[in-house]
């Protein structure tokens, strides 16, 4: 390649980048202009409670209780034939 040709892809490169810096520096807006606010997090300590009722219910169904349904000895689940 030419110098020519070498001075013109840098020219080129040049105004693209000056070019993208003002189209971003106009539709980014400006982060100083509205500071945002971070909540703080509370810190964890080892005390338990007790669960409230309201989330436990001592009449509710029990789901690890295994539940049958009808005679399940016929023939065994996902079998071709009965086998």
């Amino acid at each position: 390649m030419k110098k020519s040709d070498w001075a013109m892809i840098v020219l080129i490169v040049a105004i693209a980048g000056i070019a993208s810096y003002f189209a971003a520096s106009a539709l980014l807006p400006d982060p100083t202009k509205n500071p945002q606010t971070v909540p703080t997090a509370e810190p964890i300590t080892a005390e338990v409670s007790e669960p409230s009722e309201k989330i436990f219910n001592e009449n509710a169904i029990n789901p690890t209780v295994r539940v049958t349904i009808g005679d399940q000895n016929v023939r065994p689940p996902f079998s071709l034939g009965g086998q």
